[in-house]
């Protein structure tokens, strides 16, 4: 089986979590394609759901396929955002950005009751960073921005290479928001959760692709079949 059947196979199991009447985040990248076809056909099929796009090349799939659309300015919440990750960790942290989308993507998880990630179960990691870390920024000042993105990585017992994104055609990389992204080659991140917050406190950085705390569970599919991974809640709760 090829890794594009394995990623349908995750999509198709996540979409068993799709009931009537839901309203749905749906996803960015390869993985979260196959989720959008396959969710078109139970649509046509006569399901009844609304979807929250995290791309413009989502919306376009989603229309391709028949699949109706909304915007959280017209809904208050989701119930589940399926979408892909480029590295999951045990405790379902995730690296995400690769398709560079993943400022769209984190509103939309965050305004979600539950996060499915759907993936090969080759993107399951021991620990983060091997895929480089995407950090969107403002163009405005990008030095200073840079500067204080390594600041933030020495604090947090990390170093690495960093390369602001260029597209196929050769010229810097754009998002849909209108923004740059810094790629981060980090190899281990051994702290995700105060790296993200670091991260998070510099002006000049719009979003990161540290998912902490989103994923409720993980659909990975891999040659020995399906496995569901659900995040252990903290003790106490």
């Amino acid at each position: 089986m090829n890794m594009d059947q394995l990623k349908r196979q995750a999509a198709a199991r996540a979409l068993e979590e799709v009931r009537d009447g839901m309203q749905l985040g749906l996803g960015t990248g390869s993985t979260a394609k196959h989720f959008v076809e396959l969710l078109g056909e139970r649509v046509a099929a006569g399901l009844k759901v609304i979807g929250v796009p995290t791309s413009e090349a989502t919306r376009a799939d989603a229309e391709r396929c028949g699949v109706p659309l909304t915007t959280l300015d017209e809904i208050d919440h989701l119930d589940i955002t399926v979408d892909g990750a480029d590295e999951i960790d045990p405790a379902l942290n995730l690296i995400k950005g690769g398709g560079g989308a993943l400022l769209r993507e984190k509103i939309v998880a965050a305004a979600s009751d539950r996060m499915i990630v759907i993936a090969d179960d080759g993107k399951w990691v021991p620990t983060l960073g091997k895929f480089p870390l995407p950090v969107e920024v403002i163009p405005f000042g990008l030095g200073a921005t840079r500067r204080a993105i390594e600041k933030a990585f020495a604090e947090c017992g990390v170093s690495g290479q960093m390369a602001v994104r260029k597209a196929k055609d050769g010229h810097v990389f754009v998002t849909d928001g209108g923004h740059w992204i810094v790629d981060a080659q980090l190899g281990r991140i051994v702290d995700p959760p105060g790296l993200a917050k670091a991260l998070s406190a510099i002006p000049g950085v719009v979003e990161h692709g540290l998912f902490i705390g989103l994923a409720s569970s993980a659909v990975l599919a891999g040659g020995e079949g399906i496995r569901v991974i659900e995040r252990r809640k903290p003790e106490g709760d």
